[in-house]
């Protein structure tokens, strides 16, 4: 027999629960759902971070704040003061932790871990059928928070990729109040590198190394250079792994061809739940999780991420082709974007908060003409991209 459901969750990370937790807020309105997740068991396997803008969803859970956050370059250093809007830390574990709890309590929704998509899902007259390798389900709506599978390189103009160890030294060596957002003196100026470090106390900290480039490079790609990182900051003293954390992100993406069924939607990191040219994505899933889930409430179909303002993609589109064409220009260009503009500003743009004058004063903190000369280079990668034939 058929599992009937009135929608399916493809997927159970951030996207997924985020979603599901806004659902069992509607109490009976809930539709019954279910999440199909591939992982047995969850674990602190990332950590999210963002400013806290005054929306902050979930804040109970917010592991630690920084009241100011740096940016260094070779010789270069700025301290901003981020102390009305702290950047502040949310770790997997009580996010995930929170998620079980209120989807346990629901009674309207059911997570199926360990379960696979085996084929994908087809349309039998009204209702989506999910063959899974737990059984064959059938629901009215379907939202698919999966990454997209099998991108290729040519897909995204960069990648992200990144490795972190949390560390725990014998010795006090950070500063728990302030967070290195960007620190480009790892060595190599011919590619864009940098280390990311949050001290939650003196002794403890998680650092990541971090390349913007056009090859995805996987955690052993990145452990001398994390490795670089961690024996900068510690000063020598000995040091404990805690954990560890990776992962790799496509920045600037293929426009996705949406599907003409609105009962079908895909959400999630890869289909538009991330920053093209930040990666940042915990706030920008909770406020696509928030007006998803009331549409749902009132009785109409799923939506996706809603695109981001043609001025504000123009301008991603713009300085992630100047980062590709430029790299050795990226630390003047993220230090100047910081040290020129106010902090509030900075801040709203990068938490897509924006309006016209922020994107115009931004865009006047950095260097005109690398961004003139890379307009032709811009329109030209654009269209690749929709041709999925982006070259070196």
């Amino acid at each position: 027999m058929l599992a009937e459901y009135d929608l399916i969750i493809l997927g159970g990370g951030c996207a997924g629960l985020s979603v599901a937790m806004r659902l069992a807020e509607l109490g009976k309105r809930c539709p019954r759902t279910l999440i199909i997740e591939s992982r047995t068991q969850y674990t602190n396997d990332r950590t999210w971070c963002f400013w806290d803008d005054g929306s902050t969803w979930l804040r109970h859970l917010i592991r630690h704040r920084w009241q100011n956050m740096r940016i260094q370059t070779a010789g270069r250093c700025v301290t901003v003061d981020c102390r009305l809007t702290p950047y502040q830390m949310l770790p997997a574990e009580a996010f995930y932790g929170e998620a079980l709890q209120v989807l346990a309590q629901s009674g309207r929704i059911e997570l199926m871990a360990g379960a696979s998509v085996i084929s994908e899902p087809d349309k039998s007259g009204e209702k989506w059928q999910i063959d899974t390798s737990a059984g064959l389900h059938r629901g009215k709506m379907v939202i698919d928070t999966r990454p997209v599978r099998n991108l290729r390189q040519s897909e995204s103009l960069l990648w992200q990729s990144f490795s972190g160890h949390e560390i725990e030294c014998d010795a006090a060596v950070f500063d728990p109040t302030c967070t290195d957002l960007m620190d480009f003196s790892l060595g190599d100026p011919t590619r864009i590198a940098f280390s990311y470090v949050l001290p939650v106390s003196r002794n403890r900290a998680l650092v990541e190394a971090t390349v913007f480039g056009t090859d995805p490079i996987d955690c052993d790609g990145l452990a001398k250079d994390l490795d670089i990182a961690i024996a900068r900051r510690v000063n020598g003293a000995k040091i404990k792994i805690l954990r560890s954390e990776n992962g790799i992100l496509p920045m600037g993406l293929a426009p996705d061809a949406s599907g003409s069924d609105n009962c079908y939607v895909k959400a999630g990191l890869t289909s538009g739940g991330a920053r093209p040219s930040t990666g940042y994505a915990f706030q920008r899933i909770q406020r696509w999780a928030d007006a998803c889930a009331k549409r749902i409430g009132e009785g109409r179909l799923p939506m996706g991420h809603a695109a981001d303002p043609l001025p504000l993609r123009a301008m991603d589109h713009l300085f992630l082709s100047v980062l590709r064409a430029r790299p050795e220009s990226a630390p003047s260009l993220f230090f100047s974007l910081f040290e020129k503009t106010d902090t509030a500003r900075v801040i709203r743009f990068l938490s897509d908060r924006s309006n016209l004058l922020d994107l115009a004063i931004v865009a006047s903190a950095l260097p005109v003409l690398p961004f003139i000369q890379e307009i032709p280079g811009a329109l030209m990668r654009f269209a690749q991209l929709r041709r999925g034939v982006l070259s070196q």
